[in-house]
């Protein structure tokens, strides 16, 4: 039995990069990495080989951009604070604000801190197909941005840029249908921009992605409106499909015929998508089943178990192709994205170690975690 490990394949990487780097070439647009999805810094250097630069919305993130990415970064959140907001600017090239409200106290001291910084403003187009509501960013009721009924008809003049997030893990022709909603409602205000910025959720270096619709909706964008500057900003189309999580079985427990595998982890410390969504991931070598299918009692069905104290902390069910038995290795597919960035040590549950597969098959451990990082959290 060994620890549980993401593993983060360089090559699958690196074929990710390098459609992602074709994409920006041939549309004539930047994209950039968002933290949010993806934040191991120790592949930095791999990144740097094909883009320039990254999105942060947190003080943290700004400085991880700065110091560990080198460059500053592009910087949204929904409230900025004034204990923080000075700092933020300096680690940034472009901060974009939620409201008018913010813009207005914040403005002034943001290019005090960074006279060079260039300053958007998010904006909702009311429309977004994405169907769970925990993503959905343009849900009536939403916290995110300013629609076009309450911008004033000449923007405050330092404002340069539109920011507009409404997709996850969407397909280009969900974004074909949402530029429309966008261009509808704030093309007016175009002729006072510099840039737009489209979000994240373009999820192209998914298989069945048209990455060819989405080059040409950025080239009509553009030929449309030449003076603006288009930036993408996708999270899990750099890390889709680059490695797994790989987990091990510690026990077997039954209970009104329901087996039960218990993991050396856990779905709400390592895993809190799977729960949030909700979405059942993809183990190596099982078949994935409605739950109810788990009251069969056949001998290789088994939901899987976290293994901390919250009653939850399961999924199912899978069938396997034997029976699983204590120290058996069960591989979570596509761990990479939001996973490494949105664990936690609840319960005092230990991170999975994180490697990268070099290009030469070996494995180098980038970080593996102990009591002294779940101490520090309480310190």
């Amino acid at each position: 039995m060994d620890i549980p490990i993401y593993i983060l394949e360089e090559r699958k990487l690196r074929e990710n990069l390098r459609l992602i780097q074709s994409v920006a070439q041939e549309a004539g647009v930047e994209v950039i990495l968002a933290f949010k999805a993806f934040a191991l810094w120790k592949t930095f250097p791999i990144f740097r080989e094909y883009i320039t630069a990254t999105t942060a919305s947190s003080l943290a993130e700004a400085r991880l951009a700065l110091e560990e990415f080198g460059a500053p970064a592009h910087t949204f959140s929904p409230a900025y604070t004034d204990y923080e907001v000075d700092e933020i600017a300096r680690c940034s090239s472009h901060i974009t604000f939620n409201s008018l409200s913010q813009y207005e106290r914040m403005a002034d001291r943001v290019v005090t801190a960074n006279p060079g910084i260039s300053i958007g403003l998010r904006v909702n187009p009311q429309y977004s197909e994405v169907g769970t509501a925990l993503y959905n960013p343009c849900a009536p009721g939403t916290r995110f941005g300013v629609t076009d009924k309450k911008l004033p008809q000449r923007l405050p003049s330092g404002i340069e840029g539109f920011h507009c997030h409404c997709h996850c893990e969407s397909g280009s022709d969900v974004f074909e249908r949402t530029l429309q909603h966008i261009e509808g409602h704030f093309a007016p205000w175009f002729p006072q921009l510099k840039w737009v910025n489209f979000g994240g959720g373009h999820l192209m270096t998914r298989k069945d992605y048209d990455v060819t619709r989405l080059i040409n909706l950025m080239k009509g964008f553009r030929k449309r409106y030449p003076w603006l500057k288009v930036i993408l900003e996708p999270g899990s189309a750099f890390a889709w499909q680059t490695g797994c999580l790989r987990a091990s079985v510690v026990d077997i427990v039954e209970d009104e015929g329901i087996k039960t595998a218990i993991l050396n982890v856990s779905f709400t410390c390592h895993m809190p998508d799977c729960l949030e969504m909700p979405y059942q991931p993809e183990v190596r070598g099982a078949e994935a089943l409605p739950l109810q299918e788990a009251d069969k009692g056949e001998p290789c069905v088994y939901r899987l178990g976290g293994n901390s104290c919250l009653a939850g902390d399961f999924m199912g069910s899978w069938r396997f192709p034997q029976p699983l038995k204590i120290g058996d290795d069960v591989i979570f597919e596509d761990m990479l994205h939001y996973t490494t960035v949105k664990t936690n040590m609840f319960n005092g549950i230990s991170h999975p170690a994180i490697a990268l597969r070099r290009l030469d098959g070996s494995l180098q451990m980038l970080r593996d975690y102990s009591y002294q990082d779940y101490k520090a959290r309480m310190d």
